[in-house]
């Protein structure tokens, strides 16, 4: 059939985009998996204390099976944000288990649910959903954010890729230079070629 075709193809790959957001950790000290390397502060282990948050909404409150933890609130001003960093006093650990809970109970809930199973998004324009949505809009999200943390991850030691058996080569330095300055030669000849048109 193909609503469980769908259903468990989707959740197939959250499931694999769950468990890159993680490896984006391996190997970095505290410092690098926490600080902000965008000027929004955008930081590794604030990318997956988010998704933990998201999930444990998502897949708890909008089918009426709230995760049993305690959430912060949505609509918290003085909190605004809160969810994308880590405190000095809350671990790598505490971070990435409660992440892999709120997969534990997601998991449960689309398990348990069929794909066109109604649910309720007050935050939402149109609130009222099906479990496909949020399965999509989940999938979609991680792998938004797994995007931002491979860039990141980049940034810090020049690693890439979705997992380890997958992770770029980044051993070349030379051929990884060579190739970023064809990338910049080909950018500044357009940007002279649109200077030119724009000009005439």
């Amino acid at each position: 059939m193909i609503d469980d075709f769908a259903k468990g193809y989707l959740h197939s790959d959250l499931r694999e985009i769950r468990k890159a957001m993680l490896w984006k950790l391996d190997g970095l000290g505290e410092y690098d998996i926490r600080r902000p390397l965008t000027s929004t502060g955008t930081n590794l282990l604030g990318l997956v204390k988010h998704l933990s948050i998201l999930e444990s909404r998502y897949f708890g409150e909008v089918f009426d099976r709230p995760f049993p933890e305690p959430l912060p609130r949505w609509d918290d001003a003085g909190d605004r944000n809160a969810d994308m960093w880590a405190t000095g006093h809350e671990t790598r650990g505490e971070i990435v288990d409660r992440y892999r809970r709120a997969w534990e109970h997601s998991d449960a809930t689309i398990t348990a649910l069929a794909i066109d199973s109604p649910g309720h998004v007050p935050w939402w324009p149109r609130p009222n959903v099906k479990l496909f949505n949020i399965l999509v809009h989940m999938l979609t999200e991680t792998s938004r954010h797994a995007g931002h943390a491979d860039i990141l991850r980049e940034q810090l030691d020049g690693s890439t890729g979705t997992t380890a058996e997958y992770a770029t080569d980044q051993r070349d330095a030379a051929l990884w230079d060579a190739h970023r300055a064809t990338i910049e030669r080909a950018a500044k000849t357009a940007a002279e070629k649109d200077q030119h048109l724009t000009s005439s």
